[in-house]
């Protein structure tokens, strides 16, 4: 009897346990949003560039980043002209979109491989699906979520939900963006597990597109937002932070993401420089830097650290961007930058054209070196001082040397080509962005 009794303890104190630690992989309720992030969660992405593995020229290669550029920066511009103008009715949130890597994942259960733009300027994570009444042509199949257990539809009163711009109520929560360009998405929002490399991170709030238009999104099946809103993936985790290393843009070698716990500058690789991350409650997706100074050579531009705040209305300032081939600076300050460059290169100018750069020079014939000056940013707290490959690019068969750089008209942007071989960390929690100069494809 006593032994019987025995028995019976430890069976219910079995049942208590599972009971305990067993819980539904997937929950569309606000507790089941609360919970989800409770697990520490870091994981490596390896990033390809769009025109990796093309058969381009290294010129060719950047003409079609500068034209990628510019049509974010006209994208930026809608998103600014809509923020500021009272009068406008706005159909859709407009968004920045696109991007110049894409990111290897798979979503759901059993996983299902695509690639996807990583996009540090917009929030939403987003795929084709399955029914799609338009999409655009992608190399893998679409996501079809009635394959998979783990799919579950967000419910209207869900967290995620009401951190839409401009959610509707339909067949659950659904959604729409536009990117400025009449490219677009809009579906339902879902949760799923989403798998990157061999870590599997379950309950990612994403859209599931079954319209889909625009050929900036043909490089990949969808887009990961990486900003700093809540429906992006950085936010979605316990640890809100992120690095990246971007290999040269003339090289094969591919470039590295890491997300969460694992994100992190090593001290053993140089000097950490750390900025704070300023906020813009107009435009709070983005990664606004206090940029205070430029100095070209041993000199310092003159300007008032006020050019690159941004304005009462929301716009201005400078954000730092993976998405956007070269820099773009407020076009008073470019113009000075520009004359300083010209009076210390000692190099006639080039005027043709050729390059899509709005600052060339012709090469001597008779020289295969050529001395450039120091460029450096003076962030708030923190100075980074380029090496001349991130801001210059050079092409002896052209006979052609270029600075990186172009003219804008309201916000700045920091480029990944000024990015380049540099390990960049974004704290969300902290509010700061770190950097330190690294060899990428070491990492």
């Amino acid at each position: 009897m006593a032994s019987l009794y025995s028995l019976c303890c430890v069976l219910f104190l079995a049942l208590a346990i599972v009971a305990l630690y067993v819980s539904p992989a997937v929950s569309t309720s606000r507790r089941g949003f609360e919970r989800r992030n409770e697990v520490e969660v870091g994981f490596r992405v390896m990033l390809k560039h769009v025109d990796s593995g093309k058969n381009l020229t290294k010129w060719e290669r950047i003409q079609r980043g500068i034209k990628r550029g510019q049509r974010r920066l006209q994208r930026l511009s809608v998103m600014f002209s809509t923020a500021i103008s009272s009068s406008s009715v706005v159909k859709a949130p407009v968004a920045a979109g696109n991007g110049e890597f894409l990111m290897y994942l798979s979503i759901g259960t059993p996983p299902k491989s695509y690639s996807a733009v990583m996009d540090t300027g917009s929030d939403l994570i987003w795929t084709q699906c399955k029914p799609c009444s338009q999409c655009f042509k992608q190399s893998t199949p679409i996501f079809d979520p009635k394959l998979s257990s783990t799919f579950s539809k967000l419910s209207c009163s869900s967290q995620l939900c009401a951190a839409l711009p401009q959610p509707t109520c339909g067949d659950g929560c659904e959604y729409v963006y536009s990117y400025g360009d009449y490219s677009s998405t809009q579906g339902v929002m879902a949760t799923e597990t989403f798998t990157f490399g061999k870590v599997s991170v379950p309950n990612i709030g994403f859209g599931c597109g079954e319209e889909n238009d625009g050929e900036g999104f043909s490089q990949g099946a969808g887009l990961v937002g990486l900003g700093r809103g809540p429906l992006s993936l950085v936010s979605q985790l316990k640890e809100p932070k992120f690095s990246y290393c971007l290999t040269p843009f003339d090289e094969t070698q591919k470039s590295t993401l890491l997300m969460g716990s694992i994100a992190s500058v090593n001290r053993t690789l140089g000097a950490i420089k750390t900025t704070p991350l300023i906020h813009n409650p107009l435009q709070p997706s983005f990664y606004y830097l206090s940029l205070q100074g430029i100095t070209v050579g041993g000199t310092r531009l003159p300007f008032n650290e006020s050019t690159f705040a941004f304005q009462a209305d929301g716009s201005g300032g400078l954000i730092i961007d993976s998405g956007t081939t070269i820099t773009y600076l407020e076009e008073s300050v470019f113009n000075v930058l520009s004359k300083r460059f010209i009076k210390q290169m000692k190099l006639p100018v080039d005027n043709s054209g050729s390059t899509g750069l709005e600052l060339c020079f012709i090469l001597p014939s008779n020289t295969s070196e050529v001395k450039v000056p120091k460029l450096i940013f003076h962030f708030d707290g923190a100075d980074l001082d380029l090496p001349g490959e991130n801001y210059v690019i050079a092409d002896s068969k052209m006979g052609l040397i270029c600075l990186a750089m172009g003219r804008s008209n309201g916000i700045s942007v920091l480029g990944n080509i000024q990015q380049q071989n540099m390990l960049v960390l974004h704290d969300l929690k902290k509010k700061t962005l770190s950097f330190v100069q690294t060899q990428c494809h070491k990492l």
